[in-house]
């Protein structure tokens, strides 16, 4: 490695343990679990470092089996003494983090995307290459989600998506808005200062951790004779930035101004927000510090109703524009992520009283190869509202969760699954890789078909890669002559690949699960 990249992984990666306390260090890593550039802090001993890497060098190795990391992936878990969390930088490297137990990995996770991507930028940087490795002051609140407390990993964003987003940018006269989106869409500065004319739209497209980002960005002009034509304007928007100049001490007084604007105008709504300290370049003029900035974005976040982040720019060098974009980006994917879910688990919670309010209960049985990866579970346990739950047996490799409404939650793996009383089964195979279904696979298929009650519900999910031949797949289940038990038991059987965005998909197929029992019923 060159020791341009040396120094620039060693100030990275410094900065970074700066920022943040609760890391005690950070490892790069290749596939073959080589060291390539790490941090660590000073009061760490060399041998906590040796060990934890011996540690991590075999976990990633089964993540990336079990799991299949594309270029962006992530995974955290928690040792006796440590936290551990992964992100995949690429299809050769892997970034681990070594952070303290109290930490909170949610907070960190923005973080941790950005030091990636600027790792990844690194490593395949030509000699001459310049990269910008200041890390923004992000400054965030982040909901914290319930999670199994045997689930080691959860991908973070989904790959290969499509987002569409209308999306502000307000503030002062002459901060560079108009300046800060030219850059970013056109790769252009001018010098030449034309304030916006009431409102400036271009389209856009990039991409984000493998996701195509299709942004329509509206220029709002900041003219007070313009404000009661705002509100039109600001109808719909789902994200925005407010900007100030980092050299202008009433830009940054009427942050507040703008922002009570931007609430009003959209109805309270909670999206995402970024607040942008533009001019960053200009030093010996600068008259409002990071700091000041920081806590801005908190006082809003604490006391509006939406979570703001800070980051500072120059649309001038083109400083940090990229990842105020970036910035903006992962937080409405996370918010959109959240919102479809939520009315997803809206919809299997409805079924569910649906289906209970006819029967006394509801027993389910979740059936997965590995202990530490069962979505089905945890996604059903993560429904709001279901009521107390006893956990009547919670181990590694069988868990019995009984619900006060009378819903049984019954999750195991092949070897230790006993489907006594259930009303439906749902279970998953890994065939990533394989091209053909194991014996053992048709045996289990055979067993639950032969014995699950009457008029029962099974699904038969099939973890499946890009190179994965599904329809040979898919004839080789069909192919197993169990249509005979299911026509003496009446039960209904689905089988169905699960891809990248798998929590999505079972969302779908829990939906048609309980429809199947909830016509049963009728």
């Amino acid at each position: 490695m060159s020791v341009s990249k040396d120094k620039y992984f060693s100030e990275l990666y410094e900065d970074f343990l700066a920022l943040n306390s609760e890391v005690e260090a950070i490892i790069l890593s290749d596939h073959e679990g080589f060291i390539i550039a790490g941090e660590k802090r000073k009061n760490i001993d060399i041998e906590l470092v040796s060990v934890l890497t011996a540690v991590v060098n075999p976990i990633l190795e089964r993540f990336r089996d079990e799991f299949a990391f594309k270029k962006y992936g992530s995974a955290s878990f928690d040792t006796e003494t440590h936290r551990l969390l992964f992100i995949s930088v690429d299809e050769n490297a892997t970034l681990s983090f070594v952070v303290n137990t109290l930490a909170s990995i949610d907070r960190l996770y923005p973080y941790a995307y950005f030091i990636a991507e600027k790792s990844a930028q690194i490593i395949n940087a030509d000699e001459n290459d310049v990269i910008q490795i200041e890390i923004p002051n992000f400054e965030y609140a982040l909901e914290k989600s319930e999670k199994l407390r045997h689930q080691i990993y959860q991908m973070r964003l989904d790959q290969g998506l499509s987002y569409r987003f209308k999306f502000v940018i307000v503030g002062d006269l002459r901060v560079g808005k108009t300046s800060i989106v030219r850059r970013f869409v056109d790769k252009k500065f001018s010098k030449d200062y034309r304030s916006t004319i009431g409102l400036n739209i271009l389209s856009h497209i990039f991409e984000f951790l493998d996701n195509d980002i299709h942004i329509n960005l509206w220029d709002i002009g900041a003219q007070k004779y313009f404000k009661r034509f705002r509100k039109t304007y600001y109808s719909g928007t789902q994200a925005a930035f407010i900007v100030f100049d980092l050299t202008n001490r009433e830009s940054f007084n009427n942050i507040q101004t703008w922002y009570v604007e931007l609430i009003d105008f959209i109805g309270g709504k909670d999206i995402p927000i970024v607040l942008v300290g533009n001019k960053k370049d200009l030093v010996d003029q600068r008259d409002i510090t990071s700091e000041e900035g920081v806590s801005m974005a908190k006082y809003l976040s604490e006391t509006g109703t939406s979570k703001i982040s800070y980051i500072e720019t120059s649309a001038l060098t083109g400083e940090n524009i990229d990842d105020a974009f970036n910035l903006i980006s992962y937080f409405y994917i996370q918010i959109s992520q959240e919102r479809e879910e939520e009315s997803l688990r809206n919809n299997l919670f409805t079924q569910i009283n649906s289906i209970l309010d006819k029967k006394k209960t509801l027993n389910i049985c979740l059936i997965t190869e590995n202990p530490y990866w069962n979505p089905i579970f945890q996604i059903l346990t993560e429904l709001k509202y279901l009521g107390k739950v006893s956990k009547l047996k919670d181990e590694k490799d069988a868990k019995i969760y009984h619900y006060d409404n009378g819903l049984i939650l019954r999750g195991y793996t092949f070897n230790t699954m006993n489907i006594s009383n259930a009303d439906a089964v749902f279970c998953i195979f890994d065939v990533r890789k394989k091209e053909h279904i194991s014996i053992k696979w048709i045996e289990i298929i055979h067993d639950i078909v032969k014995e699950i009650e009457t008029k029962k519900v099974v699904l038969c999910g099939m973890r499946v890669s890009d190179d994965s031949n599904w329809s040979v797949l898919l004839d080789e289940f069909y192919g197993l002559n169990i249509n005979p038990y299911l026509e003496k038991q009446m039960i209904s059987l689905l089988i169905f690949k699960i891809g990248i965005d798998y929590r999505l998909e079972i969302y779908e197929k829990l939906e048609v699960m309980f429809n199947n029992m909830i016509e049963s019923l009728t």
